[in-house]
């Protein structure tokens, strides 16, 4: 699986983006994805996980009710998209595809794209 995550850039505070990870190879239906994110200085951190079906979805407490993760498996990309953003929200963004294992932990995924930075201006 090879993942491709693009959308972010330059937002002032209290705006919003977008995020895409498009996907290629086969069976993308059948894996629940991840974002992750990485400030300068910090280990990588869970943002949001959704399983393969699109029912279940999983957020870190710091972005619940702002940020919402959703899947087309049609054109295999996972999203997220990110309201009323913070400057602690800046960080290189990453996705990735669960393996096995708690879903907060960076072990417990095997692929990863190449990431895509999100600056938030106060």
């Amino acid at each position: 699986v090879q993942l491709q995550a693009s959308g972010g850039g330059l937002v002032q505070a209290g705006g919003s983006l977008r995020l895409s990870c498009a996907a290629s190879g086969r069976t993308f239906s059948s894996y629940t994805l991840g974002w992750f994110r990485q400030a300068p200085g910090k280990e990588r951190e869970f943002v949001a996980v959704i399983r393969w079906s699109g029912a279940i979805a999983y957020y870190a407490d710091s972005v619940k009710g702002r940020f919402t993760i959703s899947r087309d498996n049609a054109k295999n990309t996972v999203y997220l998209q990110m309201n009323s953003l913070k400057p602690e929200d800046t960080a290189i963004y990453y996705c990735a595809t669960h393996s096995g294992g708690n879903y907060y932990y960076t072990s417990a995924y095997d692929f990863w794209g190449q990431g895509t930075q999100v600056t938030v201006s106060s």
